[in-house]
């Protein structure tokens, strides 16, 4: 992780934040409900979205009363409150780095990492924070594209990945070798979006 990297994330996702709701929303707006669902979270548990963007998951979390979110992109942060105004929900935001998170640990009884585990530089840094600031027992819910655990990318696919990944996000990570430096344990792991490309995962903390 370098400062660099981070200060293109944010220059990248300031310059997409225009049109950032019209790409992730449409598209994906069933998976981040179908995920929450599986969540199964209680009304009252404290949950953390990391790289929560504008807030596009809000919508499915009417009813929970703690709910804690952050993003690196100060603009998306801004939407973000915005969004939880405008829909009643209580929402503590802020402006922070996925790969330290600035929570005390055991403090969360479940996690969203939507659309941010194959963006963020560093995605075994910011597992890794996720699995310290959740709770012994805990979920965390993943949607994001992976590719499958133990498929090497071909030669076009790592090509194209050169570009995507500077552009928009890595099309190369796989959900199992990142996962494989946590003690989480996968629970569940189903295709989602653009035939699969896309998976839906649930993690838990061990007691």
């Amino acid at each position: 992780m370098s400062l660099n990297t981070n200060t293109w994330n944010r220059l990248r996702y300031t310059f997409y934040l225009p049109v950032y709701d019209l790409i992730a929303d449409r598209a994906f707006r069933k998976y981040r409900q179908r995920s929450i669902k599986l969540l199964q979270a209680q009304p009252d548990d404290n949950i953390l979205i990391v790289g929560a963007g504008t807030g596009l998951d809000l919508p499915y979390l009417r009813g929970y009363t703690r709910i804690t979110a952050n993003d690196i992109t100060p603009g998306m942060i801004t939407k973000l409150k915005a969004r939880a105004e405008q829909l009643a929900i209580p929402v503590e935001a802020h402006v922070m780095d996925g790969q330290q998170l600035a929570y005390p640990d055991n403090s969360f009884d479940a996690v969203l990492l939507h659309l941010i585990i194959a963006v963020i530089p560093d995605p075994i840094a910011c597992i890794r924070e996720v699995e310290q600031v959740l709770k012994p027992g805990g979920a965390v819910m993943v949607f994001d594209k992976f590719l499958p655990d133990g498929q090497k990318p071909s030669l076009l696919r790592r090509l194209f990945n050169q570009v995507a990944s500077t552009l928009f996000s890595d099309v190369n990570r796989s959900i199992g070798s990142i996962v494989s430096h946590t003690s989480l344990q996968m629970e569940l792991n189903e295709p989602a979006a653009f035939g699969g490309t896309f998976r839906v995962v649930r993690l838990r903390k061990p007691f």
